[in-house]
């Protein structure tokens, strides 16, 4: 791993389970997301634009903003079941090299958006378009599910959700990730050959004890 870019292709390898974990289960984005594009796994520095209720006029200026490698987040103050990207706008992210979007608010264009290939996490899928009346705010801190990220910080999503890392603990969780990533290998072959985590977490043994 070197560069910058080479810690975030790292915690995205990793992926949200592992490093939600190896930093000490903080940085769950705890929202139900629906991955447009299964199979998908990214990680990024966080581009941030909170929108206006039932607005996405900040949304566009993110766009003008966005650089190669960013996970831009698109939220609002109340989240509400209204598309703040579709095809337009997610065709502009793609064309300035967003490594991907997390939307706490809906999409539309569903099946162009998955053509489109711009890996994309979504709260909703819905066609209620939304108004441009409210400029929002660029790149300040944003809570989302339950979870603060500011502007620079590891933004990963796949499968499994989305996850946050402090952009000053980003090389410490990957080094967790990866120790955690080698037990779980040890422990894989253990039990392939037959072992049981019963056993080697001694449960079984505290539970011939009676312990609790």
């Amino acid at each position: 791993m070197s560069g910058r870019e080479g810690r975030f292709d790292e915690l995205a390898r990793l992926g949200v389970a592992t490093v939600y974990e190896a930093s000490g289960r903080q940085g769950l984005i705890d929202e139900d997301f629906v991955q447009l594009i299964p199979g998908t796994a990214v990680a990024g520095p966080a581009r941030i634009a909170v929108c206006g209720p039932a607005d996405n006029r900040a949304v566009h200026e993110a766009a003008a903003r966005t650089r190669p490698g960013d996970v831009v987040v698109l939220t609002m103050d109340n989240p509400v079941p209204v598309a703040v990207v579709g095809d337009l706008l997610a065709t502009q992210f793609k064309a300035q090299g967003a490594a991907g979007l997390l939307i706490n608010a809906s999409v539309r264009d569903a099946d162009t958006l998955r053509e489109l290939g711009l890996p994309i996490w979504a709260r909703w899928i819905r066609v209620r378009g939304a108004a441009k009346a409210h400029r929002g705010t660029i790149d300040l801190p944003a809570v989302v599910g339950g979870t603060l990220i500011r502007p620079g910080d590891a933004v990963l999503m796949d499968g499994d959700g989305a996850a946050v890392v402090p952009a000053q603990r980003i090389d410490e969780v990957v080094a967790a990730g990866r120790a955690r990533e080698a037990k779980e290998a040890k422990a894989r072959e253990q039990y392939l050959a037959g072992g049981l985590s019963y056993d080697l977490h001694g449960f079984r043994a505290a539970d011939e004890k009676g312990s609790p």
